[in-house]
């Protein structure tokens, strides 16, 4: 590819977390299917998971058009048959799942979204969530979240508020409240994992 059309975002965090995401989505993910991420961003775990979920197809997705380019330009730079072309698609959309409705979605995977978009956005990803995914399906959480209404760390704290300085909608969430609002919408809590830099891995089923 020429290096003059090469696009690619890079976001420092993968590195660190790809290998712990990983681990923990190998032990809850259906043996085949189709996996669609949402809010895919530089595109960089979409190319290192595909490969390795050979019995899988990867479906990224992203309403940022700068960053679907990344993610195309990633794909070329590391391509795999079993990923698929970046969809763009906004979960703020109440119809976001509309043109996905044809495919059979095994599990629906969503990193680092919901401290970076307002609270609408898990709201309406949740709702398309459940009219994706049949029952037994997965739905997979990663972040950092506050516990009982309290940060884990420092570290999250001092995240927190910069991430509130710079969009008040956005934030750290109350891991209840996510729960909460998966449950009524006719999920339940699998697992919850603890992973490096004081984020968590939350892990729901379809009902």
């Amino acid at each position: 590819m020429n290096p003059e059309n090469d696009y690619r975002q890079y976001a420092p965090a993968t590195q660190r977390n790809r290998d712990p995401i990983f681990d923990v989505l190998v032990t809850v993910l259906p043996d085949k299917g189709n996996i669609l991420e949402i809010a895919s961003g530089t595109g960089e775990h979409s190319v290192y998971f595909a490969p390795k979920l050979k019995n899988h197809q990867w479906i990224p997705s992203e309403p940022d058009a700068i960053r679907r380019q990344s993610i195309e330009s990633w794909q070329q730079f590391c391509p795999s048959p079993n990923l698929l072309n970046v969809q763009n698609i906004n979960v703020l959309n109440s119809d976001w799942n509309e043109p996905l409705k044809d495919l059979e979605i095994t599990a629906i995977v969503n990193i680092n979204m919901i401290h970076i978009s307002p609270w609408e956005a898990y709201l309406r990803l949740i709702e398309g969530a459940k009219k994706l995914l049949s029952s037994g399906r997965i739905l997979y959480l990663y972040g950092p979240y506050k516990r009982d209404k309290k940060h884990t760390s420092p570290s999250n704290e001092t995240f927190d508020q910069s991430l509130r300085a710079q969009n008040k909608s956005w934030g750290v969430r109350d891991l209840e409240d996510v729960i909460e609002i998966a449950e009524k919408q006719g999920f339940k809590l699998v697992k919850t994992v603890a992973m490096p830099a004081n984020n968590l891995s939350v892990v729901f089923q379809k009902i």
